[in-house]
This record gives C-alpha cells, structure tokens and sequence, in this order.
C-alpha cells in the first residue's frame, strides 16, 4: 500500500473550504479529475455517515475500475472537525483484487495569510493504483476546489 500527498493554498477562508468538503453539491463539482463527470448517489455529512459516488470517463476509451468506463466509490466519514479536518474512509467497487481495499483521505485545513493551506494525504492505495496517477487525479480536482472556493461558490 502506497500514499499520496498533495497541498494546496487558495484564497478562501477555511470554513468556505470546509463547506465544500461536505457538501454533495460542491463535491460533484470539485473532487472529479479533469476527463471525467460525477454523479453523487449517497451524501450523509456526518460522523459515521457514508456517501457512495461515481466517476465516469468523457472519453469512450478510457477503461474504469467498476464497469468499462465508470469508477463507482463508496465510504464513511470517520472524523468531521468543523473548519479543520475531514476524514474519509473509501473503496473503490471493483472486482479487481488489485484496485480493492479500503483508502483513508485526510484532508486538514490551517490560516495562511490571505486564505488556507490544503493538505490531502491519501492513505492505502491499493496495489493497482499508481500513486502518479493519482496525485495527478488530486492536483486536479484541488485546483477546481480552488477554483470554487475562491470564487464564493460553495454551498
């Protein structure tokens, strides 16, 4: 098992970022890497709470982990620190032994001057994810948070 860590520092408060970390609506939005469309199922924002999600590649060639072109993904949330910290438990739906197991997403949120410094560790990757593809995959979908946050937009 492999980990990632990516960082990132945009112009917005924290508690707008929190927000957007746990809210369905903003996560459609932002935590899907650029070549893909997502669709929320399940979305319970809580402690104990699951969620269940799908990601679905734009380009007919690309091949999913769940089914030919789609990445379905279901977790819990296991700590809610309001303004501070996320922390998600998550498996991909796949009967690739290879792309199974459980991951663990840290996402911790500190002041900076002008805004708030990002930074999402991602624990446990499973055997076939390469942890390139998937700190790209991050890079992604933070600089759409960003994105988001900073233009006012979440919730």
């Amino acid at each position: 098992m492999s980990s990632t860590r990516i960082s990132c520092r945009v112009n917005a408060p924290r508690a707008r970022v929190y927000r957007a970390l746990i809210d369905a609506r903003a996560i459609a939005t932002w935590k899907v890497p650029t070549g893909m469309t997502s669709h929320v199922h399940e979305f319970d924002p809580r402690e104990g709470g699951s969620f269940r999600i799908s990601l679905t590649y734009d380009a007919p060639t690309e091949t999913g982990k769940t089914t030919a072109h789609t990445d379905t993904y279901h977790g819990r949330f296991v700590k809610l620190v309001p303004d501070e910290q996320v922390v998600e438990v998550v498996e991909f739906e796949t009967m690739d032994p290879a792309m199974q197991g459980e991951m663990t997403i840290t996402t911790t949120l500190t002041d900076v001057d002008g805004g708030t410094e990002i930074l999402a560790v991602h624990d446990g990757l499973p055997r076939g994810v390469s942890p390139a593809d998937n700190e790209t995959g991050w890079r992604m979908s933070l600089a759409k948070l960003a994105a988001l946050v900073e233009a006012g937009c979440s919730s």
